[in-house]
């Protein structure tokens, strides 16, 4: 499995009335994981734009364990759990000095073909050529 992590210290402007950090920020925590396991695999946003197709998210998952606090410092891992006929990245938040486990979840994105707007029931076959090649 191909895996990045990232780390983030939580910002006031992270948080919510009642001082955990706002539901909606988790996403952006997955997304900085997401683009930095995309930049591994040489296949960030404007490679596949170059590639011609793009990848919406379809469908995302997350599980709250614990909350994130002011000054916390997390460590974000996104790991490459399917690619044949979908990008499935799961994600893992947990505290960076005691590993405790704070939020996990999942995106799965498809790829669409720019030009017909079509979506693919197959991820390209230059993705999956370079992706088993990296394992």
């Amino acid at each position: 499995m191909i895996s990045a992590c990232v780390t983030q210290t939580i910002q006031f402007y992270h948080l919510d009335p009642m001082k955990v950090v706002w539901h909606g920020n988790y996403v952006q925590f997955f997304e900085q994981a997401r683009c930095a396991l995309l930049d591994l695999i040489d296949y960030n946003y404007p490679q596949m734009d170059a590639s011609g197709y793009v990848w919406p998210v379809v469908d995302m998952r997350v599980k709250y364990v614990r909350p994130c606090r002011f000054g916390q410092k997390i460590q974000i891992t996104a790991t490459l759990i399917e690619y044949e006929n979908r990008m499935k990245i799961g994600y893992l938040i947990t505290d960076a000095q005691t590993s405790e486990k704070l939020t996990k979840g999942f995106t799965i994105q498809v790829a669409v073909e720019k030009a017909s707007g079509e979506m693919l029931f197959r991820s390209p076959d230059f993705l999956i050529d370079k992706l088993e090649a990296m394992n």
